[in-house]
């Protein structure tokens, strides 16, 4: 292909811009693709349908149209997403009391008389808390900075895939890479990624609701249109947004992004989901009270401030409106939802390296509460290398040797000798089965770098590879494919039309399927090359080989054949042609085709179970999790697969989708199924959906793995859609919120696991958060109401004296809320993760239990940094210590400083009693060593502001002397102590029930 020019790039241009005209109009550049036909097309987009663009020229035009994808919301600046992170009305109240704070120290320098000693040379507490603002939106930035990367990296996984012709080979590439011109091949389940001209359809049909708004879906041909119609009824389009119900095509791309249909609307199509999710709005509920009750609390303090110490000048005013404020801000986790978004992320993160890709963060919550688990066999539970080991034809059984895709093996005769009569008509007829199901197939088999991959339906693959093993292929090479029925779930069987050119183009119809289906299309049988009529007894022959080779767990497909006699479909009784004499979509003609056909025989494929899902099951089941089998392949293949692997005991049976038709109409009885079988069979994608919804009815949470368009509706009807990332279509993960990368359902209960250990860590670091916030309220409120009592309150000390500082507060929020919760948001999985019940829906994220953990430990921290303070201060209810010559401003500060740092160092020793609700801490202490890190850092960080002089300055600190600091740790302490006594009793509660 040459390069493009100029020229090239406008008339691209010009199609892509075309509006559809009002009337049919000569060949132009700029006309209608749907009324030009699809040559000359081609030719205005410079591209060979045969082979597609070169990789280089995509790439121009890649650069030149840019990426095919909707326009979007322009990107706010960063500088915005820092503001962002003040808007906040406590905030707004605190920087009004700094404000205030100012201009009273600005009144009263203005006002001090020249000379004078006393009062402050800087506003210390304005420039300390308006610093500390800053540092928490920086940290606040990061986060939240760090959630956007971790979603962006999650979309770019989950980006949907399209296939398109490149250089005469078919490449699975984003959908965003798909430029004009390009050559898209179209296959059922598959997503339309572009507006595109067809210009070969088989079977073609397209579900265009999404565009259109017409439910059924619409059959495509590439027929040129000889007038203009209206959008729904371009039956030589396809168009993006689009999706792919039958059949298979190609056509040529000629629009892209915002030049599509769907771009021309898209301001009626926001993508943009503001919708929080149910963990989100119980955060946003929690951080409402607290805040509300803290507000409540706030002015509970600012009232007994005034009455039971009164207020001697405006200084006073202004440190009881900043602790008041500081108190009310500080109590509340602000960062709560970064946090929250940014342990999702990580999570989700953990989850795809383990291959399960989560679309949505808040599939999370969801998955962690999983009760059922419906699982597909073939390729989840089972390895997916379809072989083909036996074929049975009307004069026997032969077994073919080889495993893999590879094609290498022979055939070698079952029970008999190889070189006997009946031998050599047994060959005859196994090549003719082989043959047949090579025809009558969609696969490809490759081979690169001396290893061979199946390209499309495994299945079908193992036909090519089995025919290649006993040179069967070769038997076909003369015939080329002109018409097919595809296959559906519905019909069970597959249908292709094709011509021998050796035999003067005549037609044949070779037909794959379920052999209990496509017997029943069959008069005829092909013994040893010769055809008689097939009696009921070669009927019942090859019913027991199905049922016994299904009892081996193999899965069977037949194949027959039927010479029409005519190279002419037209010439075929049956067939509906019009005035033209042109033929009908010959899939809504299978009746005329599949009639009177040959049986051949059929094959036994094994897709031996994957070793690992047999403990995979198991551990489901300790969790209180089932599995549920759901599979299209005989009742006793379905069966012994499931027995082998745990889902079953030995003597289950299953339940077939005719058994399941008549219970249809007794909900109660169809629910009783459902709740007692684990193992269906023959299901056809409506049985599937309806089992979701009785499953659902009795109070469970599904999780419904699919790889097919059918599929579609009972993954998205789940509660946790599982989409096949290795063989599903586009349509099933679309409709997913989770996609395997290898298709194996041991990544789903891993990823189940793993959704349990995410939630476990939310609720530890909810419990961490809130306890320490309610810590720090009770310290500010209790040493506020029991000033007198504790020595805060002092002798011959006039105006507000209040336990802690502004400043402090601000400051502890700032050092222990953000490392030690992210930090524990990643904390290892405890012991008993996966034997546990799955958590019910309707279940609080913060519970009674929870609730009082959080009021304890804010008790306890509360009590241990006031008797802290107490054993400091004169007059105090532990101590009277004297003041000596310290003077009381100066015991004052010391006293501050040790309940300051006792509520650090309370709320330190608090994040490792927050890691379980019963569990001891001791257990796995050292087993988060970012905790550690993040409980480091904050030691460090206090003894700065401690032993730093200007900061002392700034936070109202003084140097502690080694006996100060052994009681600061020993009362810190006791938080962990006493968390560790009411552990016991509960276990012990817990033990007696």
């Amino acid at each position: 292909m040459v390069g493009q020019s100029n020229d090239q790039s406008s008339r691209i241009e010009s199609m892509q811009s075309n509006e559809h005209p009002q009337a049919p109009s000569p060949y132009s550049l700029d006309a209608d693709p749907s009324l030009t036909d699809a040559q000359d097309v081609a030719q205005a987009l410079d591209v060979n349908p045969s082979t597609g663009l070169s990789a280089s020229e995509a790439a121009r035009r890649l650069e030149r149209f840019g990426p095919n994808e909707l326009a979007s919301a322009p990107p706010v600046p960063k500088w915005k997403k820092f503001l962002a992170q003040f808007k906040d009305p406590l905030v707004y109240l605190l920087l009004a009391a700094t404000v205030i704070s100012v201009i009273a120290w600005v009144v009263e320098r203005m006002n001090a008389e020249p000379g004078a000693a006393g009062g402050e040379a800087l506003p210390f507490d304005a420039i300390v808390i308006v610093l500390i603002l800053i540092v928490n939106a920086v940290l606040g930035y990061i986060q939240e900075a760090k959630a956007e990367q971790a979603v962006e990296a999650l979309a770019q996984m989950t980006a949907p895939q399209t296939n398109v012709l490149r250089d005469g080979v078919i490449s699975h590439i984003n959908t965003t890479d798909v430029v004009p011109g390009d050559v898209i091949v179209l296959g059922e389940g598959d997503s339309v990624s572009a507006d595109a001209r067809l210009f070969a359809a088989a079977s073609l049909r397209v579900a265009e609701a999404s565009l259109t708004g017409e439910s059924v879906a619409v059959g495509k041909k590439p027929d040129t249109l000889a007038e203009a119609k209206a959008l729904g009824d371009r039956a030589n389009m396809v168009f993006n947004g689009t999706s792919i119900t039958q059949g298979t095509g190609r056509a040529i791309v000629t629009g892209t992004g915002m030049n599509t249909q769907v771009g021309k609307i898209a301001d009626l199509l926001s993508a943009a989901d503001g919708e929080k999710t149910p963990l989100q709005k119980e955060m946003d509920y929690v951080s409402k009270v607290l805040g509300l009750a803290v507000c409540a609390i706030a002015l509970v303090v600012l009232a007994a401030l005034a009455i039971m110490e009164g207020f001697g000048d405006v200084h006073d005013v202004i440190e009881s409106l900043l602790l008041a404020v500081s108190l009310a801000v500080a109590a509340v986790p602000e960062g709560l939802a970064a946090i929250l978004t940014v342990v999702l992320a990580l999570g989700v993160q953990r989850m795809a390296a383990h291959h399960a890709i989560v679309k949505k963060l808040h599939s999370v919550e969801t998955l962690g509460s999983a009760s059922v688990i419906c699982s597909d066999k073939t390729g989840t539970l089972t390895r997916n290398e379809m072989t083909v080991e036996r074929v049975v034809t009307p004069s026997g059984e032969v077994q073919i040797t080889g495993t893999g895709y590879a094609p290498e093996g022979r055939m070698a005769m079952v029970g008999g000798d190889d070189n006997s009569a009946v031998a050599q008509g047994l060959k005859t007829e196994v090549l003719a089965t082989l043959g047949a199901g090579v025809l009558a197939n969609d696969g490809e088999l490759r081979e690169s770098d001396g290893s061979w991959q199946a390209v499309g339906d495994p299945t079908e693959v193992s036909l090519i590879v089995a025919a290649r093993k006993v040179k069967a292929d070769r038997r076909m090479a003369n015939f080329q494919r002109v018409a097919e029925i595809p296959f559906t779930s519905e019909r069970k069987r597959m249908s292709v039309i094709a011509k021998d050119s050796a035999d003067a183009g005549k037609l044949t119809v070779f037909a794959k399927g379920a052999p209990d289906v496509l017997l029943g299309y069959c008069t005829r049988v092909a013994v040893a090359g010769a055809v008689r009529p097939l009696t009921e007894g070669d009927r019942q022959t090859i019913l027991a080989s199905v049922e016994r080779l299904s009892g081996e767990a193999y899965r069977t497909l037949g194949q027959a054949y039927r010479p029409l006699e005519t190279n002419s479909l037209a010439e075929v009784p049956g067939i509906l042609t019009n005035a033209a004499g042109q033929i009908a979509d010959i899939a809504e003609q299978s009746d005329a085709i599949e009639t009177d056909m040959i049986w051949a025989g059929m094959v036994g494929i094994i897709d031996p179970p994957r070793v690992e899902v047999r403990d995979s099951v198991a551990e489901a089941h300790r969790a209180g999790i089932r599995t549920v089998m759901i599979t299209g392949d005989h009742p006793l293949t379905a069966a012994r697969i499931a027995s082998d692997l745990g889902i079953i005991g030995k003597d289950g049976t299953a339940l077939t989708g005719d058994q399941l038709d008549q219970l249809a109409g007794d909900q109660a009885a169809f629910d009783r199924a459902t709740a007692t079988t684990s193992v269906f069979a023959r299901v056809a994608p409506e049985h599937k959906l309806n089992i979701v919804e009785s499953l659902q009815r009795q109070g469970n949470i599904v999780a419904m793995t699919g790889d097919g368009v059918n599929d579609a509706p009972a993954v998205k009807t789940a509660d946790i859609g599982v989409a096949m990332g290795i063989t599903g279509t586009e349509v099933t993960k679309q409709s997913a919120t989770m996609i395997l990368a290898d298709d194996n359902f041991s990544t789903i209960v891993a990823a189940v696991r793993e959704g349990r250990v995410i939630f476990d860590n939310i609720r530890k670091f909810l419990r961490y958060l809130l306890s320490s916030n309610v810590g720090e309220v009770f310290t500010v409120f209790f040493g506020v109401v029991l000033a007198g009592w504790l020595g805060i309150t002092q002798p011959g000390v006039s105006g507000v004296t209040v336990p802690l500082l502004a400043t402090q507060l601000l400051w502890i929020n700032l050092l222990t809320d953000a490392a030690p919760a992210l930090a524990m948001g990643v904390d290892p999985q405890t012991e008993d993760v996966m034997r546990r019940s799955p958590r019910k829906t309707n279940e609080r994220v913060i519970d009674a239990a929870m609730w009082g953990d959080i009021l304890f430990i804010g008790f306890v921290m509360a009590a241990v940094t006031l008797i802290g303070m107490d054993m400091h201060l004169s007059g105090g209810l532990f101590t009277d210590r004297s003041i000596g010559a310290l003077g009381h401003e100066a015991q004052m500060v010391e006293a501050r400083t040790m309940g300051f740092t006792i509520l650090v160092f309370a709320q330190l020793f608090n994040a490792l009693a927050s890691r379980s609700h019963l569990q001891s801490a001791f257990i796995g202490l050292f087993s988060n060593r970012w905790l550690w890190g993040a409980i480091g850092l904050s030691v460090v960080l206090q003894l700065v502001v401690i032993y730093v002089p200007f900061l002392n300055t700034a936070f109202g600190t003084t140097p502690l002397s080694p006996m100060a600091w052994l009681e600061c740790v020993g009362l810190a302490a006791f938080v962990l102590v006493a968390s560790e006594l009411r552990k016991c009793v509960l276990r012990a509660m817990a033990a007696r029930r």
